[in-house]
């Protein structure tokens, strides 16, 4: 029985009225939410307005036919499923039905228990195809969710304060830095709450032109713009039920912010190119690395939007402002990419990472350790075996070089591009790659540091 999202929604299209109202009052109760149609046209009207879980459909109907009602209804998307109701006489007809994809048939007369038995089944299907839908949706996404690892008093509150935000149907926006662990944190709250085993999705909305970021969202129709060529569910159908993680949020545009609103104070919007109105039941999470205040003060966002997504602000802290969680990541990381090399870093390198400010956050943090340890020949991770960055890092203005330290920013960077050339046999297009530099760049660094390499025959 349906009990997480409602009841099942059943449409008994049926000419005897006399029987179609005795069905609908037998299966209101047994829970199901029904309605009735007369006649084949009446029933596709109501499921071009309404959404049915189960349609339970008559053969023999005037104006249009239960098959000609079935086969209209296939072209759909996720379409409800269809149980023919049939006299003895029309079996091989409804034989035929089940080819084109009703769920199966019953005969009349028939008992209510075992209609109601065939309505379960029917809906349980549904919901599987719902799920397969969504299982597809997740696998074309690149996701990682790693445990939250953390020593942070800071992030320790945040935690705290998920166990209480979780449990609501509340929207949450959640703020900070690009790399700093939104999503984690979004995916924490849905793993936490009612709908935890309903869908959770991500869209990051910056990614995504006007018209894509629509398509995506609510789906569209056939034929509803050029490259349209089936009907397609859009992910606030795909996650009903579930939780939905609008990412980037403060980069869409003010016609998308106002069916964005609709959508969430309502919970109904359309499909691209659908005069249907469709409701679902979803949970929205918001992400944003930008100042939303800022962008309403300059009309840029909807003021009414900003405090319909902000019920439950929670914002995350940068990396260099938790030094004491860098440690434990890298350790983390180490871990993680494992199959890349098993190796430890040092002392030296540690305070290296724990001084760096981390414009990136934890994302950049986990690049730094793997490519040092696809780059590193030992079996511990050394300064030098750091990128740049972190390098010049070590030499600060206002303080004085340690024994033995380069004295000046140019020879940091002189000895770590030599150090590179070496590592890749003089190789100047994959010392440049490593570098992160354009290759006619790093040959003006080679005739300004005048450092001479003499690279192996055939290679440039």
């Amino acid at each position: 029985m349906r009990t997480a999202q409602g009841k099942i929604r059943v449409l008994i299209a049926d000419d005897e009225k006399n029987f179609a109202r005795v069905l609908k009052t037998e299966l209101g109760r047994e829970g199901h939410n029904t309605e009735v149609a007369s006649d084949g046209r009446e029933a596709l009207e109501k499921l071009k307005v309404y959404e049915f879980d189960v349609v339970i459909l008559d053969l023999k109907m005037p104006k249009l036919g239960g098959m000609q009602v079935l086969k209209e209804v296939k072209k759909w998307a996720l379409v409800p499923e269809v149980i023919i109701l049939t006299g003895h006489g029309t079996i091989p007809t409804a034989v035929e039905a089940m080819k084109l994809g009703a769920y199966t048939y019953i005969t009349k007369p028939c008992k209510t228990a075992d209609l109601n038995l065939l309505i379960q089944k029917a809906y349980e299907k549904r919901q599987i195809i719902r799920e397969n839908l969504y299982l597809k949706t997740r696998l074309g996404q690149d996701e990682q969710f790693p445990e939250i690892i953390t020593a942070s008093p800071k992030i320790r509150r945040i935690l705290e304060m998920l166990s209480r935000v979780a449990p609501t149907d509340s929207t949450v926006l959640i703020t900070g830095e690009s790399g700093t662990g939104k999503e984690l944190i979004a995916k924490a709250i849905h793993q936490l709450s009612k709908r935890k085993d309903q869908p959770f999705l991500v869209i990051n909305c910056g990614a995504l032109q006007e018209s894509i970021l629509e398509s995506e969202l609510f789906g569209h129709e056939k034929g509803a713009f050029t490259g349209a060529h089936s009907a397609k569910l859009g992910l606030f159908e795909v996650v009903d039920g579930g939780t939905l993680l609008l990412d980037e949020i403060g980069e869409i545009s003010p016609a998308m912010q106002l069916k964005l609103l609709r959508v969430i104070e309502t919970g109904q919007f359309f499909r691209v190119g659908s005069t249907r109105e469709r409701h679902v039941d979803v949970r929205i999470l918001s992400a944003t690395n930008r100042d939303l205040q800022e962008l309403v003060k300059s009309g840029r966002f909807r003021e009414d939007l900003y405090y319909r997504i902000n019920v439950l602000p929670i914002h995350i802290p940068p990396l260099r402002d938790r030094p004491e969680d860098i440690p434990l990541l890298t350790r983390h990381s180490l871990q993680v990419f494992a199959p890349l090399g098993k190796k430890t870093v040092s002392g030296e390198a540690i305070d290296l990472l724990v001084r760096y400010s981390w414009p990136g956050n934890v994302r950049e943090l986990q690049h730094v350790i793997r490519r040092a340890l696809i780059l590193s020949p030992k079996s511990q991770i050394e300064p030098e075996d750091l990128p740049l960055d972190l390098q010049l890092d070590r030499i600060t203005p206002g303080k004085s070089a340690p024994s033995g330290a380069l004295s000046t920013l140019e020879e940091v960077e002189r000895d770590h591009i030599s150090r590179i050339l070496e590592q890749v046999k003089g190789h100047r297009g994959q010392a440049a790659q490593i570098l992160g530099i354009d290759p006619k760049t790093l040959y003006r660094k080679l005739l300004t540091y005048q450092i001479s390499i003499q690279e192996p025959r055939g290679r440039r």
